[in-house]
């Protein structure tokens, strides 16, 4: 009976060892089917195409959907890019064929209250050029949000001189600075970089907006060109209201606005835009002001090379 008592308990603690072995041995099975897996999933995440086994069983089915996800993306990434390069273009077509009569009502208007006419013509050719304005500023805010929402700043860097972009960003500004008798001093510049020539003028040419908007008439803003090892700085300097210390890490958010400047138009978009440009050309923007001193912005843009991540 003891006998039978012992062999019994040998036989189930032979079968315990041996059911924790295969439990093991299954959880290691296990686990280097997981790590296969993912391993599997991130060749996917990377838009890599796997070797297909072409059999029933489930290694080749989970090989096979994990390659027609692949397929899938990269067509919907393929469309969302010619969608995104369509309305790049359409907005670029719609900001060109506007602003062009828009600017020409705006010149027309001012040469007509020129002229000596009665007072009801006159009153009439104000209330013409106050509109044309608030439309040409409307359409300029269009613009840079739907930059900003379709995420459509693609940067295309290549080696320009400094003094083009700025040229080019002193006469987008040109008639604003007019109108207020603000006097825009360039100082010319051999300087080279690496920067897309026509977002580099868009973001500098609202850096010039913002001083033109916050500065007095008959001041000046000056543009500066620094030369450092590793970047070009541009240094715009306007003669303005200043910018409060605890702000000056704010105005470069997305839609921000000081409670301050809350009378004057915009929405808090270009000094955003200022910054995703920058960003992408492997470039970054700071500034340095005080209340009533006027605010300077430095715009850093890389000397050599195109950096890597640019788009």
């Amino acid at each position: 009976m003891n006998g039978y008592i012992v062999l019994t308990v040998s036989v189930c603690a032979g079968c315990a060892v041996i059911c924790m072995l295969i439990s093991r041995r299954g959880k290691k099975k296990m686990e280097v089917m997981y790590q296969n897996l993912l391993q599997r999933l991130d060749r996917a995440i990377g838009g890599e195409v796997q070797d297909a086994v072409y059999d029933e069983s489930m290694d080749g089915a989970v090989t096979e959907r994990l390659n027609r996800l692949v397929q899938i993306s990269g067509m919907n990434q393929g469309k969302a890019e010619r969608e995104r390069d369509f309305i790049k273009s359409l907005i670029s077509d719609i900001s060109h064929q506007v602003r062009t009569p828009l600017t020409n009502i705006m010149l027309y208007t001012g040469l007509l209250q020129e002229r000596k006419l009665d007072e009801n013509t006159m009153a009439l050719a104000s209330k013409v050029g106050k509109q044309a304005e608030k439309l040409d500023f409307f359409m300029k805010e269009l613009v840079k949000s739907s930059y900003a929402e379709q995420e459509i700043i693609s940067i295309h860097p290549q080696k320009v001189r400094v003094e083009e972009i700025l040229n080019m960003a002193c006469q987008m500004a040109e008639l604003s600075a007019l109108k207020k008798r603000i006097k825009l001093t360039l100082k010319e510049t051999e300087a080279l970089c690496y920067a897309d020539k026509k977002w580099t003028a868009e973001a500098v040419g609202n850096v010039l907006d913002n001083a033109i908007k916050y500065s007095p008439e008959d001041s000046q803003i000056t543009l500066d060109v620094i030369v450092y090892e590793s970047f070009v700085c541009i240094r715009i300097e306007d003669q303005g209201i200043g910018i409060k210390e605890e702000e000056q890490g704010l105005v470069f958010r997305r839609f921000y606005r000081s409670p301050s400047v809350s009378g004057e138009p915009g929405v808090g978009i270009g000094l955003y835009l200022v910054r995703e440009v920058l960003s992408k050309e492997g470039g970054y923007a700071k500034l340095k002001s005080a209340p009533g001193k006027g605010t300077a912005v430095q715009l850093y843009l890389p000397r050599y090379g195109t950096p890597s991540g640019t788009r």
